[in-house]
């Protein structure tokens, strides 16, 4: 694990396998260490092959027992970038209760959970949290309740976290839709052609995420919303 002795920040990253978390992952590492989350070593294999000096930090994030065993060799953390998440959309008339409790486990309590037990660590590091939260933490539309309450909820956790942790930034990055395999399902769902032009690039939110974490110390990003042009 990355000692705090380290010349560069350290980063962890969830969801880092693909699309976004990916690019987040290329983006932060010319001048970081970093360790990259996903639910297996396997889904990390090719990332880590393109950044061998990377780290993998496989674990489910809502096994908690898991989880707190992870986290617990880290002693000093400098950014936590939480992008893992999914996105089960429906009808509020069409959804269940696992649907519901599946959504907010996965992109609201499991995130609080990982920040909880990495706190001392982000306090050693004077941290900056990132929260990959979307547009539909801003607004909520039809067909997408379950998802945007999660977002909503996230940022309602980041605000509480911001005053919460003075010695911490924290930054919520709300963008619009962006071209991964997840929005593909999303469109397929939709029964919409896909057309990758009509989406923000991940390396495009993934440069809002390295611009919000290389700001000077005086500022805090707090927010950054991200619209395809």
């Amino acid at each position: 694990m990355t000692s705090a002795a380290s010349p560069k920040p350290t980063a962890l990253i969830t969801g880092a396998s693909r699309g976004l978390g990916a690019a987040i992952a290329r983006a932060l590492a010319p001048t970081h260490d970093l360790l990259l989350g996903a639910r297996s070593a396997e889904s990390l294999r090719g990332i880590l092959a393109e950044l061998p000096t990377a780290q993998g930090w496989p674990v489910e994030l809502t096994d908690y027992a898991a989880l707190a065993e992870a986290a617990a060799p880290i002693g000093s953390l400098n950014v936590l970038v939480h992008n893992a998440g999914i996105a089960d959309l429906g009808t509020i008339a069409e959804s269940t209760v696992d649907q519901w409790r599946n959504t907010l486990e996965a992109n609201l309590v499991a995130v609080a959970e990982l920040t909880r037990l990495l706190l001392p660590a982000l306090r050693a590091g004077r941290g900056h949290v990132v929260l990959i939260n979307s547009g539909a933490g801003l607004r909520a539309n039809a067909g997408w309740a379950s998802y945007a309450a999660s977002k909503f909820g996230l940022r309602a956790f980041g605000d509480a976290l911001r005053q919460e942790e003075p010695e911490l930034r924290v930054t919520s990055i709300h963008p619009g839709r962006i071209d991964t395999d997840m929005q593909r399902e999303i469109i397929a769902g939709e029964g919409r052609e896909y057309r990758a032009e009509d989406f923000l690039t991940p390396e495009t939110v993934a440069y809002a995420v390295r611009s919000a974490i290389d700001t000077p110390r005086d500022a805090h990003p707090t927010e950054v919303v991200l619209r395809p042009y």
